[in-house]
């Protein structure tokens, strides 16, 4: 990957829709089994390979609290709004969640688009990771049997980007998000107290798309 620049540009208003799970699996289950919750799969181990392209509808491995513990689940990526639309991100600011089903969505990279630069017809695609580390978590919603992610203010390296950021949550934090308990906790961002966005060290620029 490329080291990340701070770049003049248009960025994007529109919502993020595609991310990837290109780093198997495992490791995400790993995270939870070597913690006193491992993970449960009531429906078998999800049959999913790497994949450089989860969009809006497609199936994808979500983790929730079951009643036996962290749930993976194969689940559709957004729910049916009020109007027939797709409610594939979910406003975090100013509400309270503590009484919802949260969901962490394990990825090892998400995209952003720009509008057109010069001499291109179509926007520029944006593949950002974590810094530090190979694959992290989006937090999520889930609703009518599919999630949603969770949005927040841009930290300093999504805004040239988008006016929008996915609340990421690094390795190790994905049961925080899932306890119910731990409300107090959260900011209603989606963010612990006194803690910053995570940083992203890298960002590849990908074919204008």
């Amino acid at each position: 990957m490329a080291n990340w620049r701070r770049k003049t540009r248009s960025p994007s208003r529109g919502g993020r829709n595609e991310y990837q799970l290109i780093l198997p699996f495992d490791e995400a289950i790993e995270e939870f089994n070597r913690t006193r919750n491992p993970l449960v799969f009531p429906n078998g181990v999800p049959n999913f390979g790497a994949t450089a392209s989860i969009r809006i509808g497609d199936r994808a491995p979500v983790i929730w609290a079951g009643a036996d513990g962290p749930e993976v689940r194969m689940t559709p990526w957004a729910w049916k709004g009020p109007g027939g639309r797709p409610v594939f991100n979910f406003r975090s600011d100013g509400r309270d969640f503590s009484n919802s089903l949260r969901c962490v969505i394990p990825a090892d990279g998400f995209f952003e688009f720009t509008e057109p630069e010069a001499g291109q017809k179509q926007k520029t695609k944006w593949r950002f990771g974590l810094a530090g580390q190979t694959n992290f978590w989006i937090a999520g919603l889930v609703k009518e049997g599919a999630f949603a992610m969770l949005t927040t203010e841009p930290g300093p390296d999504i805004a040239p980007y988008h006016d929008r950021q996915i609340v990421l949550l690094p390795q190790g934090e994905a049961l925080d998000w899932l306890d119910l308990r731990a409300g107090s906790r959260w900011r209603r961002s989606g963010h612990r107290p006194g803690r910053s966005p995570p940083r992203l060290g890298t960002v590849d620029r990908l074919s204008a798309a």
